[in-house]
């Protein structure tokens, strides 16, 4: 009877304490809940850079987690377990870039969707605040091809420059202002092949750079020469009718020798192009902004 008692009083012992070790367990789980993303358009940013979700809470942002995007789109991981509480009490949804070796824990300058919780979910866009602050879908081109930064005339159809003849010259641009963390560049697709022709924030100024330029000083606008430095397959000067002319929109830093995702102005330069000649870029944002939502 005493050992059947020992028994019985053992049982209860364990018992008591699987039953407390349970109840503990599902209050550690009652303290989290799933975050669900989703998005279209996100590129892959290679194995320096990494996206990260954060939820601002009490004008707070709080790390949601890091995923990648290989080169189809898809997502590394599309939920990420957070707390309950920053879930619920969380008033804006915010993907910014990230490096991926990253000793800082606070966001990055480089905001590239955001969006308000309504309910269970918040729309993410570009044009949001917390993001861009625009949709891009106002932005105007013009340029023109031409080769100011050498003395020769015969080969004008080697340069392109993002300029209006006809304001003075003056910028051929016109383009909302960005936010930190962002600047604009200009490409020439030549051969399947993207060249920058430097990055800007202000179109009425010179880019950042002209390795493939000449001698001379170019106009103070964006723009480039492609006489020297030609890179591999590729030879100096060229004429550019049947190219492609673009201005994205770039993440700084970058380490990409591409466009980013964001390509708010493109021209196909006509066949037999004439130098000098103003030709209108055509809008392509709502083609290339990325979109996305955020479900709790």
């Amino acid at each position: 009877m005493k050992s059947l008692s020992k028994i019985s009083f053992l049982a209860f012992i364990l018992f008591i304490g699987f039953a407390f070790s349970s109840c503990s367990d599902d209050d550690d789980n009652s303290g989290t809940e799933e975050l669900r993303l989703n998005f279209n358009g996100l590129e892959d940013l290679g194995g320096d850079y990494v996206y990260e979700g954060w939820l601002i809470v009490d004008g707070s942002a709080v790390t949601s987690g890091v995923f990648t995007v290989d080169a189809t789109g898809t997502m590394s991981q599309t939920t990420f377990t957070v707390s309950a509480d920053d879930l619920s009490n969380a008033s804006t949804f915010v993907l910014t870039i990230e490096p991926a070796v990253d000793p800082d824990p606070a966001p990055s300058d480089v905001h590239v969707l955001a969006g308000d919780f309504s309910g269970t979910s918040a729309p993410l866009t570009v044009s949001h605040g917390a993001a861009l602050g625009s949709d891009f879908t106002g932005a105007t081109g013009k340029y023109i091809l031409a080769t100011p930064t050498n003395d020769m005339t015969s080969d004008e159809l080697s340069g392109v420059w993002f300029l209006d003849p006809a304001a003075g010259p003056g910028a051929g641009l016109d383009l909302p202002t960005l936010p930190a963390g962002w600047m604009y560049e200009g490409w020439a697709v030549i051969g399947g092949q993207p060249l920058s022709t430097g990055r800007f924030l202000d179109a009425g100024g010179a880019d950042d750079a002209a390795p493939y330029s000449g001698p001379n000083g170019g106009p103070a606008f964006p723009g480039e020469d492609f006489l020297t430095n030609a890179p591999a397959g590729l030879s100096f000067p060229t004429d550019l009718s049947g190219a492609t002319v673009v201005i994205s929109i770039e993440p700084s830093p970058d380490n990409s020798p591409a466009p980013f995702t964001l390509k708010p102005l493109l021209s196909g330069v006509p066949a037999g192009a004439a130098d000098h000649t103003a030709y209108d870029m055509t809008n392509n944002a709502a083609n290339t902004n990325p979109t996305g939502t955020a479900s709790r």
